[in-house]
């Protein structure tokens, strides 16, 4: 009888697990919609009272989108003063809704990877798990990985789609 040799785990692959990269915290969107008069127009007297009073405190250690999701006209300056309001408390600040924030959040982290790491390496970018990755994030490690790597993959390592692999010189 043979042994059974797993390939897959004598292979030189390295998985590289995006859920890893992706910042643990509670994400929140404020939406100015609550602050407009009539779910229209935002009067500057009123939302300047309304800013005064909200308890800012409440947004302490949490990664905050700013959005109005009404179809209304909302001057710039709105959004820069709930940003400065939410900015001592606030672990990061985005203008966008949720999903632009867990895009942005993941996207962030990636960049402090190192690509030197994965230098002449075969990738394989696993493609399942329980957290929200972005397409976008999956983006942002190609093009990270695709000038240093000899191959990039997506999926599990027993079972892959190729990606990127380097030319023969």
């Amino acid at each position: 009888m043979e042994d059974i040799v797993n390939r897959v785990a004598a292979s030189k692959l390295i998985s590289l697990n995006l859920e890893d990269y992706y910042p643990a915290g509670e994400r929140v969107q404020y939406d100015l919609i609550d602050n407009l008069y009539e779910g229209l127009i935002l009067r500057e007297k009123d939302f300047r009272t309304a800013i005064k009073e909200h308890d800012w405190s409440q947004y302490k250690g949490k990664f905050v989108a700013i959005t109005c999701t009404a179809d209304a006209i909302i001057p710039t300056w709105a959004f820069m003063l709930i940003a400065s309001k939410l900015e001592p408390f606030a672990s990061d600040i985005v203008f966008g809704d949720l999903q632009f924030l867990n895009d942005h959040l993941i996207k962030e982290a990636i960049k402090k990877i190192n690509p030197e790491d994965y230098r002449n390496a075969k990738v394989v970018v696993k493609g399942c798990g329980d957290l929200p990755i972005t397409a976008g994030a999956y983006v942002e490690i190609t093009k990270i990985l695709t000038p240093v790597v000899s191959t990039l993959m997506f999926g599990e390592p027993c079972s892959t789609v190729p990606i990127y692999k380097q030319p023969k010189h």
